[in-house]
């Protein structure tokens, strides 16, 4: 590499207003030495082309010192010296020097050689959304990523980050930053909330379809945008940035909402405002009752699979993946090892969700009888179909036999629900329905957590928090007052 030649220069012109730059005669003195009062120091730099182009130099000048003058083309050398031996680094990165403004101080040289060992064009700042971008096409390349997680990944990415964050440089993304894209995020949430509410129709219609993002919801979203800075922090001697601003972000807390019961004054008020108690709504037995007796009635294709959610909690995905081998009718035993889930809207069987999920649960009478009869009934739609009948291996299928989609449950789930008057509950919700009552029927904690594949008992016990508002549980208030005495009864 040329060492670069150090001088002076100065802004004097000659007769024809040309500039006299280095060969001005007040540059030096008498015994040719730098004229200390004329002039500004200045160097000049060869630089590395690409193949085919002319010679080039950098020339920088304006430097009040000579110490000022070596130590920036010091600088530019060594940015140089980080291409090492590749030709077309070297001369990318004497694009930028020859980029940089006259009297701009020369690009960092910490941040170039991150760029360079990384792979990354020298010239360009990455933009956290370039990043984001990369990191993503990298986690896709994994088998051990799952695609409901990189779905998730890239609706975060997609809908919060990179809108929010994307045209920030990386290195220069801040806690700040971040900040303020979760309060826009918490603003427009907000924002949608008080349009539901408004009186004005037009007002309303012009949010209908639009999500709230919840704090939950939040926490994911900085769980994803934490994971791929960390990602660019641990690159080894190729990493990226040094600081992780998700890692140091308040959040409102993420707690699952509390489920709560439709009693008779909660369900008033849902007909007269609207005005749900909780996200997650249970059932009282006699409302779950009246479902399946209208879901017998009008949709007699999937009562059997709502009714075994109801009995025994299982999840969407648990009952519509459930494999024919899987029910034992004979001895009341259903074995749940698979699942039907949804990478966007497409059905995948796989594994359940945690080996806590793998588990074996036994069957009510009442179950039994439900299951046979639907066995039963998909033999003589079988029948009917012939040859064309498909082997899905399922035990719940349609009249025709081919597989139900998890999101057209769920829609039929919800119809069902309107359609018999009912207050509105999630089909996730059945499972709440099914713990709240195995607990008011006297199962310990342990049970419901082994019959609900949850591998954790703090997870069931939120299901299991509203046994209080049964009338189950009040009766057993009544027993224990009663046994306080009083010299006086009071009025109920």
């Amino acid at each position: 590499m040329a060492e670069g030649s150090v001088f002076k220069r100065c802004s004097c012109r000659d007769g024809n207003r040309r500039k006299l730059g280095n060969h001005c005669p007040q540059l030096r003195r008498a015994n040719g030495v730098w004229n200390p009062t004329h002039g500004r120091w200045a160097y000049q730099l060869e630089l590395p082309t690409h193949p085919g182009q002319a010679r080039r130099q950098l020339r920088r000048s304006t430097f009040d010192s000579r110490d000022a003058a070596t130590g920036d083309r010091d600088h530019a050398k060594a940015l140089l010296a980080l291409a090492s031996d590749e030709p077309a680094v070297a001369a990318e990165i004497a694009d930028m020097l020859l980029a940089v403004a006259a009297g701009a101080p020369l690009p960092d040289r910490d941040t170039i050689a991150r760029r360079v060992r990384a792979g990354l064009p020298a010239t360009v700042t990455t933009t956290v959304g370039e990043y984001l971008q990369s990191w993503l096409a990298s986690r896709r390349s994994l088998s051990s990523v799952q695609p409901s997680t990189l779905l998730a990944y890239e609706s975060h990415i997609r809908v919060h980050l990179v809108p929010h964050l994307g045209a920030i440089a990386l290195v220069k993304l801040r806690v700040e930053h971040v900040e303020a894209m979760f309060a826009a995020i918490g603003d427009r949430s907000t924002a949608i909330e008080i349009a539901r509410q408004s009186d004005d129709p037009a007002i309303r219609a012009s949010v209908r379809g639009l999500r709230t993002t919840k704090p939950a919801s939040m926490h994911r979203i900085r769980a994803t945008l934490r994971k791929a800075l960390n990602d660019a922090i641990r690159r080894g001697n190729n990493r990226l940035i040094d600081f992780n601003p998700a890692a140091h972000i308040e959040l409102p807390s993420g707690a699952r909402p509390k489920a709560r019961v439709w009693t008779a004054k909660a369900v008033q008020r849902w007909r007269d405002t609207g005005e749900r108690p909780s996200p997650v709504m249970v059932w009282t037995p006699q409302q779950a009752g009246a479902f399946l007796d209208h879901a017998e009635e009008h949709d007699i294709a999937l009562y059997p699979l709502f009714a075994l959610i109801l009995h025994r909690g299982l999840r969407r995905g648990e009952a519509v993946g459930l494999p024919d081998a899987a029910v034992d009718l004979d001895s009341s035993m259903i074995s749940v090892t698979q699942q039907m889930a949804t990478h966007g809207y497409t059905p995948v069987v796989k594994k359940v969700k945690s080996e806590s999920g793998n588990r074996i649960m036994a069957m009510a009478s009442i179950t039994r009888v439900v299951l046979r009869a639907h066995h039963a009934r998909r033999a003589q739609w079988k029948l009917a179909a012939d040859h064309t009948w498909p082997d899905t291996g399922l035990f719940f299928v349609q009249p025709d036999g081919k597989p139900w989609h998890p999101n057209a449950v769920t829609d039929r789930f919800e119809a069902l629900v309107r359609d018999a008057d009912l207050p509105p509950i999630r089909l996730h919700d059945l499972r709440h329905c099914a713990a709240t009552y195995l607990k008011a029927a006297g199962a310990d904690l342990k049970d419901i957590q082994e019959l609900l594949g949850h591998s954790s008992a703090a997870m069931t016990d939120v299901y299991t928090s509203v046994i209080a508002e049964l009338d189950v549980e009040r009766a057993k208030a009544e027993a224990a007052a009663e046994l306080l005495p009083r010299r006086r009864k009071r009025a109920a």
